[in-house]
């Protein structure tokens, strides 16, 4: 049995010892190491698009460097395990759909009586006869409810509905006199000229003399 033994450890150290064995054993090696170190690169490349965070693909790389070259294969499966599920790219591109979906949804004008789809140039809903835009009278352009003035012609609606005198308020004063009419002028019969009008009658004070 010894010799069966040292037959067979002599024909493996006869093959060990051959230099083209060796050479390929040489040739593994580093192959494997290639491969460790490639794959703590990617695992950095990788966490690069994955995260903003500066530190984390530092972080991967080191992952697959502390299992040396004879263990990586498990470093790049745990790595696989807890990195994020999306590219930053991906969670862009998803953020632009929904924006873009929420837009297009927006775009959408309801009622706001009946809540169902409407025209942009409909005056009245004709579902629940809500009221939806009106007409300015300066140039008949659609102008919405809320509006405070025509965006196509200026017209101010405020101050055009606004009534000369508000309910509850005192009216302005009268600042203007009102002119009395002049007295008609006196002829003189003698002499056919316009006499001077007498002046009008003064209350006297008590005891003054009258004029003569």
């Amino acid at each position: 049995m010894q010799d069966i033994l040292n037959t067979i450890g002599g024909f493996i150290g006869g093959i060990l010892s051959n230099p083209i064995v060796q050479l390929a054993f040489q040739f593994l090696i580093l192959y494997g190491v290639i491969l460790w170190l490639a794959a703590a690169y990617w695992a950095y490349r990788d966490m690069q698009v994955r995260s903003d965070n500066p530190v984390l693909p530092y972080l991967a790389a080191v992952l697959i460097v502390l299992f040396t070259p004879v263990l990586f294969l498990f470093g790049v499966l745990i790595y696989r395990v807890v990195r994020p599920p999306e590219k930053i790219a991906e969670v862009y591109e998803r953020n632009l759909a929904e924006e873009a979906l929420l837009a297009e949804v927006e775009a959408i004008h309801t009622c706001p009586g009946c809540r169902r789809r409407i025209h942009d140039e409909w005056i009245i809903c004709p579902s629940c006869r809500t009221r939806l835009n009106r007409v300015c009278p300066t140039c008949s352009r659609l102008v919405g409810l809320d509006w405070s003035l025509c965006a196509w012609c200026g017209r101010d609606f405020e101050r055009a509905d606004r009534p000369a005198f508000e309910p509850g308020a005192a009216k302005p004063a009268v600042t203007a006199a009102v002119a009395a009419p002049a007295p008609a002028a006196v002829r003189d019969p003698l002499w056919g000229q316009a006499a001077p009008t007498p002046a009008a009658k003064r209350p006297r004070a008590p005891g003054a003399k009258p004029a003569p």
